[in-house]
């Protein structure tokens, strides 16, 4: 990022600072004294997005987010299209992982988990990083939307092999065998 860009250190701390206060204003929503709530995090969101450039990809994701994270998946999944075609993973692979998580989670929740499987397939052979655990675990659940209980099954498990002080081998082996044809 050059000097003068909008989209620089200042601007990802003052977004994180933001996501820092989503539970305040999710806990005033249940509050009717309160004036905050999920219009007025979005707004937050909303005015942080007009500083930046009218074609950046972190626009529509971060909007695609708050919408996500208030819960509109309906209006969550064309943001996070629209950030995806913008160039979102060629600006920031695990911002682009992302949105491919949550919004293979959105698709689930509006009842196209199909999507969702067909978004994070290929994202089991992506690069590793911290975020292949959730991507996992969400394709586990559009898997089993679709009544495919023992190929979620088999994720979850091959997931958390690793995590676990003993039996991983086991595990891994347990996972594998849900979804291998048996002799």
């Amino acid at each position: 990022m050059c000097e003068g860009d909008p989209v620089n250190q200042d601007w990802e701390d003052r977004v994180t600072a933001a996501w820092a206060t989503f539970d305040d204003y999710a806990e005033a929503a249940s509050d009717s004294s309160s004036a905050k709530g999920p219009a007025e995090f979005r707004a937050v969101i909303d005015k942080l997005v007009a500083e930046l450039p009218q074609d950046s990809p972190l626009g529509p994701f971060e909007q695609a987010c708050a919408w996500d994270s208030t819960g509109h998946s309906d209006k969550a999944v064309p943001l996070y299209r629209e950030a995806l075609a913008r160039g979102l993973s060629e600006a920031s692979r695990y911002k682009g992982r992302r949105a491919k998580i949550q919004m293979s989670s959105s698709l689930r929740n509006i009842g196209r988990a199909q999507e969702g499987v067909e978004l994070l397939t290929p994202e089991l052979d992506a690069p590793s990083d911290e975020l292949d655990d959730a991507v996992r675990g969400c394709l586990a659940l559009c898997l089993s939307s679709l009544g495919r209980d023992r190929e979620g099954l088999s994720l979850v498990l091959g997931a958390l092999a690793p995590h676990l002080p003993r039996y991983q081998r086991s595990m891994a082996n347990y996972a594998r065998l849900l979804v291998e044809p048996q002799d």
